[in-house]
């Protein structure tokens, strides 16, 4: 399948003829601009910290005067979402802001507000160029950041700033009032002018040059926002608080601690609060008792969960739900706190959200091959999650992101065709996947389908042993079928705990590892499928 901004691979031919890729620079920064990382391995519970040393060929193809090509690419992962960690795509183009290169830094600096559309990540950017200055040995106010921030918050839509800056005041040490001041914006209308008087100077030098006067509706309107805005944050009045939250769509991050103690006020920013939130949210709401069994919030909360229109809406994957069904099932926070009794009912709901949210997932267009290693050990859990190494075995092969699939299992030397039909449950596939097993192959997968006369694109293993093979690599075993079937095949080894599961260190850009299992996972899933790391 043919996709836009698809990186460039050679694909050459061995002694023996089979194929391999060679590991270009540009597949090297896709990589890293993807997870962090310009290796073959993702893990998803590796330090998030972003070091230069993994940017090697970010830094190579910066020397080689192909900084525009860079700056393109960090565009095309943050509109298209391939990007699992946003980290690493911030700190690239960090980089090339701070590249000696003027027409680096004028492509960065011009796809500032492209690629760090909320403050959160305009905040990360400054601190990575704060960082970088250190090692590159350049200064960071000059002034094509000045007029580049200037731009991001002058192109935004007022109401949308308005929002932004009282959700989200400051991060890693920045606040909006250190960069409109440092950067010496010039607000280009009179509705920025608003804003930035009252980020810089304070509600009441607000309220001094614009209230009783004579303004336009887009600066009544702001004002009238941060009027509630600042009414909220001086109010003790519960019923005011509710009140304004359900009038002007106000969210959490608007109201004070002492406000998040009542009920009355999470009720209200129930009705308004986005999908991905509540799912993280179900467990404390349960626990302050803002959920109870056949309350009209609860009712609320499963028909939302359910809701087809509020899941295509927010764009909710299949594995966000399972994570999120099986945190509030376990009945406890991190480290046993706080403690809840999971409600029959929106466990219900989750499940049903979870095979409605098939919808979300647009596949690929490969032929893939899932094979799960059947063994007891799936019976322990993904790190870091709640999800039993069964049940992610389980959404992996459901998922429809392979619209052409086989579907195996394997163990104690053979391989055998696993289905997984259109009205099997998540239990029932679950229930199938946990056998007992022996000493595991893991080439036997590739095996069956080269002896079957399958030409697969992607090869999915998913195990919770450490490689095992009776016969040759997997590497080998890959290139074997290459050659029989003549197509560019990729392998994806899904460990689904941290033992020693991952292929040897290989320069063949087909292969990857994944180290335990995350929604990020799928989306690595893809982009190798499609040649986009």
């Amino acid at each position: 399948m043919e996709t836009s901004g698809s990186t460039t691979s050679n694909h050459t031919l061995n002694s023996t003829g089979g194929g391999s890729w060679e590991i270009s620079d540009k597949a090297k920064l896709c990589r890293f601009l993807c997870y962090g990382s310009e290796g073959s391995l993702y893990n998803t519970r590796e330090d998030e910290r972003i070091r230069m040393e993994n940017a090697g060929a970010l830094l190579s193809m910066l020397q080689e005067s192909r900084g525009a090509e860079v700056v393109e690419e960090i565009k095309r992962f943050t509109q298209d979402g391939r990007a699992v960690r946003m980290g690493p795509t911030i700190f690239a183009l960090a980089l090339c802001s701070q590249h000696s290169e003027s027409n680096t830094r004028q492509a960065a600096f011009k796809a500032l507000k492209d690629v760090c559309c909320d403050p959160a990540h305009l905040f990360d950017f400054i601190q990575f160029k704060k960082e970088l200055k250190v090692d590159m040995k350049c200064g960071i106010w000059g002034r094509a950041l000045r007029r580049a921030l200037s731009d991001w918050y002058n192109d935004q839509d007022a109401m949308s700033l308005a929002a932004a800056v009282t959700k989200c005041k400051k991060r890693k040490g920045w606040s909006h009032q250190d960069l409109l001041r440092l950067s010496h914006t010039k607000p280009a209308k009179d509705a920025i002018a608003l804003i930035s008087k009252y980020v810089t100077k304070g509600w009441k030098e607000v309220q001094v040059a614009y209230e009783d006067k004579e303004n336009s509706e887009e600066v009544l309107s702001v004002f009238s926002y941060l009027e509630v805005v600042e009414k909220v944050k001086h109010s003790r009045d519960e019923t005011e608080v509710v009140t304004l939250i359900e009038e002007h769509k106000l969210e959490q991050e608007q109201l004070l601690t002492e406000h998040l103690k009542s009920n009355q006020i999470w009720s209200a920013l129930l009705k308004e609060m986005p999908l991905h939130s509540m799912l993280k949210m179900l467990g404390r709401l349960t626990f302050r008792k803002v959920l109870e069994p056949g309350s009209s919030q609860t009712h609320f909360v499963c028909d939302r969960i359910q809701s087809e229109t509020a899941l295509k809406k927010a764009k909710i994957h299949p594995f966000s739900i399972l994570l999120a069904s099986e945190n509030y099932k376990k009945g406890q926070g991190y480290q046993g706190k706080p403690k809840w009794e999971a409600d029959k009912s929106i466990l219900k709901a989750m499940d049903s959200a979870f095979y409605t949210s098939f919808m979300n997932v647009e596949p690929v267009g490969k032929c893939f091959v899932v094979a799960v290693d059947v063994s007891t050990s799936l019976t322990s859990v993904v790190p870091g999650t709640s999800v039993s190494t069964a049940a992610a075995a389980a959404a992996i092969t459901m998922v429809r992101l392979y619209q052409n699939t086989h579907v195996l299992v394997y163990s104690e030397g053979t391989v055998v065709p696993f289905s997984v039909s259109a009205d099997m449950t998540l239990k029932e596939a679950t229930d199938e996947l946990v056998k007992v097993s022996k000493r595991i192959d893991c080439t036997l997968p590739i095996t069956w389908a080269t002896e079957n006369g399958k030409a697969v694109d992607v090869f999915i293993i998913v195990t919770n042993n450490p490689l095992w093979t009776d016969t040759a690599s997997p590497v080998e075993s890959l290139k074997k079928h290459r050659e029989a079937s003549g197509a560019n095949s990729k392998l994806v080894m899904c460990g689904l705990t941290n033992i020693g599961n991952s292929i040897a260190h290989t320069e063949d850009r087909g292969l990857l590892s994944i180290s335990g299992f995350d929604l990020g996972a799928f989306s690595i899933i893809r982009n190798l499928a499609q040649d986009l790391i």
